[in-house]
Protein backbone atom coordinates (compact mmCIF):
# COMPACT_ATOMS: atom_id res chain seq x y z
CA UNK A 1 0.00 0.00 0.00
CA UNK A 2 2.78 2.42 0.96
CA UNK A 3 4.79 1.63 -2.18
CA UNK A 4 1.66 2.19 -4.31
CA UNK A 5 1.12 5.58 -2.68
CA UNK A 6 4.73 6.60 -3.26
CA UNK A 7 4.38 5.97 -6.99
CA UNK A 8 1.25 8.10 -7.35
CA UNK A 9 1.32 11.91 -7.46
CA UNK A 10 -1.48 12.46 -4.95
CA UNK A 11 -0.31 9.50 -2.91
CA UNK A 12 3.11 11.14 -2.59
CA UNK A 13 1.57 14.37 -1.35
CA UNK A 14 -0.56 12.43 1.14
CA UNK A 15 2.51 10.60 2.45
CA UNK A 16 4.38 13.93 2.70
CA UNK A 17 1.56 15.38 4.83
CA UNK A 18 1.65 12.25 7.00
CA UNK A 19 5.41 12.69 7.39
CA UNK A 20 4.89 16.31 8.48
CA UNK A 21 2.37 15.14 11.09
CA UNK A 22 4.74 12.49 12.48
CA UNK A 23 7.55 15.07 12.57
CA UNK A 24 5.34 17.47 14.56
CA UNK A 25 4.46 14.73 17.06
CA UNK A 26 8.13 14.13 17.76
CA UNK A 27 8.89 17.83 18.18
CA UNK A 28 5.84 19.02 20.14
CA UNK A 29 5.40 15.99 22.40
CA UNK A 30 9.03 15.37 23.33
CA UNK A 31 11.45 18.15 22.33
CA UNK A 32 9.51 21.33 23.14
CA UNK A 33 8.32 20.27 26.66
CA UNK A 34 11.96 19.64 27.63
CA UNK A 35 12.93 23.17 26.57
CA UNK A 36 15.28 21.86 23.90
CA UNK A 37 15.87 22.85 20.29
CA UNK A 38 16.17 20.84 17.12
CA UNK A 39 18.50 21.70 14.26
CA UNK A 40 17.93 23.55 10.99
CA UNK A 41 15.45 26.31 10.27
CA UNK A 42 12.87 24.86 12.69
CA UNK A 43 15.45 24.98 15.48
CA UNK A 44 16.18 28.62 14.68
CA UNK A 45 12.44 29.37 14.79
CA UNK A 46 12.17 27.61 18.16
CA UNK A 47 15.01 29.74 19.50
CA UNK A 48 13.39 32.89 18.10
CA UNK A 49 10.05 31.85 19.64
CA UNK A 50 11.64 31.43 23.06
CA UNK A 51 13.28 34.86 22.84
CA UNK A 52 9.99 36.51 21.78
CA UNK A 53 7.99 34.84 24.57
CA UNK A 54 10.69 35.80 27.06
CA UNK A 55 10.56 39.44 26.00
CA UNK A 56 6.76 39.40 26.27
CA UNK A 57 6.89 37.75 29.68
CA UNK A 58 4.89 34.71 28.53
CA UNK A 59 5.94 31.41 30.07
CA UNK A 60 4.27 29.07 27.56
CA UNK A 61 1.45 28.68 25.05
CA UNK A 62 -0.91 25.80 24.31
CA UNK A 63 0.55 25.69 20.79
CA UNK A 64 4.05 26.11 19.39
CA UNK A 65 4.54 29.57 17.90
CA UNK A 66 7.63 28.37 16.05
CA UNK A 67 5.46 26.81 13.31
CA UNK A 68 4.04 30.22 12.36
CA UNK A 69 7.48 31.84 12.49
CA UNK A 70 8.79 29.02 10.29
CA UNK A 71 6.17 29.72 7.63
CA UNK A 72 6.85 33.48 7.65
CA UNK A 73 10.59 32.92 7.17
CA UNK A 74 9.86 30.49 4.34
CA UNK A 75 7.92 33.04 2.25
CA UNK A 76 11.04 34.52 0.54
CA UNK A 77 12.36 30.96 0.09
CA UNK A 78 9.11 29.99 -1.67
CA UNK A 79 9.82 32.79 -4.17
CA UNK A 80 13.31 31.39 -4.76
CA UNK A 81 11.88 27.89 -5.25
CA UNK A 82 9.28 29.17 -7.73
CA UNK A 83 11.77 31.14 -9.81
CA UNK A 84 14.80 28.88 -9.71
CA UNK A 85 13.86 25.29 -8.79
CA UNK A 86 10.78 24.64 -10.93
CA UNK A 87 7.02 24.97 -10.52
CA UNK A 88 6.44 21.33 -9.52
CA UNK A 89 9.07 21.54 -6.80
CA UNK A 90 7.53 24.84 -5.64
CA UNK A 91 4.05 23.31 -5.44
CA UNK A 92 5.20 20.28 -3.47
CA UNK A 93 7.32 22.43 -1.16
CA UNK A 94 4.44 24.85 -0.53
CA UNK A 95 2.08 21.99 0.39
CA UNK A 96 4.63 20.24 2.59
CA UNK A 97 5.80 23.40 4.38
CA UNK A 98 2.16 24.38 5.00
CA UNK A 99 1.56 20.95 6.54
CA UNK A 100 4.61 21.38 8.78
CA UNK A 101 3.35 24.77 9.95
CA UNK A 102 -0.21 23.60 10.59
CA UNK A 103 0.78 20.51 12.54
CA UNK A 104 3.48 22.30 14.55
CA UNK A 105 0.79 24.84 15.49
CA UNK A 106 -2.11 22.48 16.31
CA UNK A 107 -0.38 19.50 17.93
CA UNK A 108 -0.73 20.36 21.63
CA UNK A 109 2.42 20.81 23.68
CA UNK A 110 2.16 18.99 27.06
CA UNK A 111 2.41 21.22 30.12
CA UNK A 112 4.95 18.76 31.57
CA UNK A 113 7.36 16.45 29.72
CA UNK A 114 5.89 13.05 28.83
CA UNK A 115 9.13 11.39 29.91
CA UNK A 116 11.16 12.72 32.84
CA UNK A 117 14.54 11.54 31.58
CA UNK A 118 15.95 14.18 29.22
CA UNK A 119 18.11 11.74 27.24
CA UNK A 120 15.10 9.46 26.62
CA UNK A 121 13.09 12.46 25.45
CA UNK A 122 15.92 13.45 23.09
CA UNK A 123 15.99 9.93 21.67
CA UNK A 124 12.22 9.61 21.20
CA UNK A 125 11.81 13.10 19.79
CA UNK A 126 14.77 12.72 17.43
CA UNK A 127 13.74 9.31 16.12
CA UNK A 128 10.06 10.18 15.62
CA UNK A 129 10.78 13.52 13.95
CA UNK A 130 13.53 11.94 11.81
CA UNK A 131 11.16 9.24 10.57
CA UNK A 132 8.58 11.91 9.71
CA UNK A 133 11.10 13.98 7.76
CA UNK A 134 12.34 10.84 5.99
CA UNK A 135 8.81 9.95 4.87
CA UNK A 136 8.30 13.47 3.50
CA UNK A 137 11.61 13.38 1.59
CA UNK A 138 10.93 9.86 0.30
CA UNK A 139 7.68 11.26 -1.10
CA UNK A 140 9.73 13.75 -3.12
CA UNK A 141 8.63 16.74 -1.07
CA UNK A 142 10.69 19.35 0.71
CA UNK A 143 9.63 21.08 3.92
CA UNK A 144 11.37 24.31 2.99
CA UNK A 145 14.00 25.98 5.12
CA UNK A 146 17.61 24.95 4.65
CA UNK A 147 16.70 22.40 1.96
CA UNK A 148 15.65 25.19 -0.43
CA UNK A 149 18.75 27.24 0.36
CA UNK A 150 21.02 24.21 -0.14
CA UNK A 151 19.41 23.19 -3.43
CA UNK A 152 19.57 26.78 -4.68
CA UNK A 153 23.27 27.06 -3.82
CA UNK A 154 23.96 23.73 -5.54
CA UNK A 155 22.20 24.92 -8.69
CA UNK A 156 24.20 28.16 -8.66
CA UNK A 157 27.44 26.23 -8.36
CA UNK A 158 28.40 27.48 -4.89
CA UNK A 159 31.38 25.46 -3.69
CA UNK A 160 29.76 24.17 -0.50
CA UNK A 161 27.63 21.07 -0.12
CA UNK A 162 24.18 20.99 1.50
CA UNK A 163 25.64 18.94 4.34
CA UNK A 164 28.44 21.43 4.97
CA UNK A 165 26.02 24.34 4.94
CA UNK A 166 23.70 22.54 7.36
CA UNK A 167 26.59 21.75 9.73
CA UNK A 168 27.72 25.39 9.73
CA UNK A 169 24.16 26.64 10.34
CA UNK A 170 23.62 24.21 13.22
CA UNK A 171 27.00 25.10 14.73
CA UNK A 172 25.98 28.77 14.89
CA UNK A 173 22.50 27.82 16.18
CA UNK A 174 23.80 25.69 19.05
CA UNK A 175 26.38 28.31 19.98
CA UNK A 176 23.46 30.72 20.39
CA UNK A 177 21.70 28.10 22.55
CA UNK A 178 24.79 27.95 24.75
CA UNK A 179 25.04 31.74 25.09
CA UNK A 180 21.30 32.31 25.73
CA UNK A 181 20.70 29.27 27.96
CA UNK A 182 23.27 26.81 29.30
CA UNK A 183 25.59 24.00 28.29
CA UNK A 184 23.17 21.11 29.14
CA UNK A 185 20.50 22.65 26.90
CA UNK A 186 23.01 22.89 24.07
CA UNK A 187 24.34 19.35 24.58
CA UNK A 188 20.90 17.71 24.70
CA UNK A 189 19.78 19.75 21.68
CA UNK A 190 22.81 18.49 19.75
CA UNK A 191 22.01 14.90 20.78
CA UNK A 192 18.43 15.32 19.63
CA UNK A 193 19.65 16.56 16.25
CA UNK A 194 22.02 13.59 15.94
CA UNK A 195 19.21 11.11 16.71
CA UNK A 196 17.03 12.93 14.18
CA UNK A 197 19.70 12.68 11.47
CA UNK A 198 20.28 8.96 12.09
CA UNK A 199 16.55 8.17 11.89
CA UNK A 200 16.21 10.38 8.80
CA UNK A 201 18.93 8.47 6.97
CA UNK A 202 17.14 5.16 7.61
CA UNK A 203 13.66 6.44 6.72
CA UNK A 204 14.70 8.36 3.60
CA UNK A 205 14.96 5.47 1.15
CA UNK A 206 16.57 7.54 -1.62
CA UNK A 207 19.60 7.96 0.66
CA UNK A 208 20.03 4.18 1.06
CA UNK A 209 22.25 2.87 -1.73
CA UNK A 210 21.83 -0.78 -2.71
CA UNK A 211 23.54 -3.18 -5.06
CA UNK A 212 21.23 -5.44 -7.05
CA UNK A 213 22.28 -8.70 -8.71
CA UNK A 214 19.68 -9.99 -11.19
CA UNK A 215 19.85 -13.60 -12.39
CA UNK A 216 17.92 -14.36 -15.58
CA UNK A 217 18.08 -17.13 -18.16
CA UNK A 218 16.39 -15.03 -20.85
CA UNK A 219 18.60 -13.07 -23.20
CA UNK A 220 15.96 -10.33 -23.37
CA UNK A 221 17.08 -6.76 -24.11
CA UNK A 222 13.80 -5.37 -22.68
CA UNK A 223 15.12 -5.60 -19.14
CA UNK A 224 18.35 -3.81 -20.03
CA UNK A 225 16.42 -1.08 -21.81
CA UNK A 226 14.01 -0.63 -18.90
CA UNK A 227 16.83 -0.19 -16.38
CA UNK A 228 18.72 2.26 -18.58
CA UNK A 229 15.76 4.18 -20.07
CA UNK A 230 13.35 4.26 -17.12
CA UNK A 231 15.53 3.98 -14.03
CA UNK A 232 18.48 5.69 -15.75
CA UNK A 233 20.99 3.38 -14.12
CA UNK A 234 24.03 1.72 -15.63
CA UNK A 235 24.40 -2.07 -15.86
CA UNK A 236 27.33 -4.46 -15.73
CA UNK A 237 26.55 -7.86 -17.27
CA UNK A 238 28.26 -11.15 -16.50
CA UNK A 239 27.72 -14.53 -18.13
CA UNK A 240 27.41 -17.48 -15.78
CA UNK A 241 26.24 -21.09 -15.75
CA UNK A 242 23.91 -22.87 -13.32
CA UNK A 243 25.80 -25.68 -11.57
CA UNK A 244 22.77 -27.95 -11.20
CA UNK A 245 21.06 -27.32 -14.57
CA UNK A 246 24.10 -26.45 -16.63
CA UNK A 247 22.06 -23.67 -18.27
CA UNK A 248 23.58 -20.34 -19.23
CA UNK A 249 22.62 -17.52 -16.83
CA UNK A 250 22.87 -13.78 -17.37
CA UNK A 251 23.86 -11.79 -14.28
CA UNK A 252 23.13 -8.06 -14.22
CA UNK A 253 24.74 -5.86 -11.59
CA UNK A 254 23.04 -2.50 -10.90
CA UNK A 255 23.52 0.13 -8.19
CA UNK A 256 20.44 2.20 -7.29
CA UNK A 257 18.65 3.60 -4.28
CA UNK A 258 16.19 1.64 -2.17
CA UNK A 259 13.25 3.70 -3.44
CA UNK A 260 13.72 2.32 -6.97
CA UNK A 261 13.53 -1.35 -5.95
CA UNK A 262 9.74 -1.59 -6.33
CA UNK A 263 9.90 -0.26 -9.90
CA UNK A 264 12.51 -2.88 -10.74
CA UNK A 265 10.49 -5.63 -9.02
CA UNK A 266 7.39 -4.77 -11.06
CA UNK A 267 9.39 -4.69 -14.32
CA UNK A 268 10.92 -8.11 -13.59
CA UNK A 269 7.46 -9.51 -12.87
CA UNK A 270 6.32 -8.47 -16.35
CA UNK A 271 9.47 -9.11 -18.39
CA UNK A 272 10.81 -12.30 -16.78
CA UNK A 273 8.75 -13.81 -13.93
CA UNK A 274 11.36 -16.57 -13.50
CA UNK A 275 14.20 -14.15 -12.76
CA UNK A 276 15.29 -13.47 -9.21
CA UNK A 277 17.47 -10.81 -7.69
CA UNK A 278 19.58 -10.20 -4.60
CA UNK A 279 19.65 -6.82 -2.86
CA UNK A 280 22.57 -5.77 -0.69
CA UNK A 281 22.02 -2.61 1.37
CA UNK A 282 24.57 -0.22 2.77
CA UNK A 283 27.07 -0.37 -0.09
CA UNK A 284 29.29 2.67 -0.55
CA UNK A 285 29.38 4.09 -4.05
CA UNK A 286 31.56 6.99 -5.17
CA UNK A 287 32.02 8.75 -8.51
CA UNK A 288 29.55 8.66 -11.40
CA UNK A 289 26.58 7.63 -9.23
CA UNK A 290 23.59 9.97 -9.21
CA UNK A 291 21.90 10.52 -5.87
CA UNK A 292 18.29 11.59 -6.22
CA UNK A 293 15.71 13.31 -4.05
CA UNK A 294 12.77 11.44 -5.59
Amino acid sequence: MINTALHNRWGKLGMAVLGAFIYSLGINLFVVPLGLFTGGMVGFCQLLRSVILGLLGIDSLTFDLSGIIYYILNVPLFIIAYRSLGHVFFRNTLICATAYTVFLSIVPVPAAPIVDDVLTGCLLGGVISGVGTGIALTSGCCGGGLDIIGLYMSKKGVKITMGQFGMFFNFVLFMLCWMLYDIPTMIYSVLNTIFHALALDRAHRQSVTVQVLIFTKLDNPDLDRYIMDNLHRGITRWEGKGVYTGQDTHILCVCMNKYEIEDLREALRKIDPQAFFIVQEGVHVSRNFERRLS
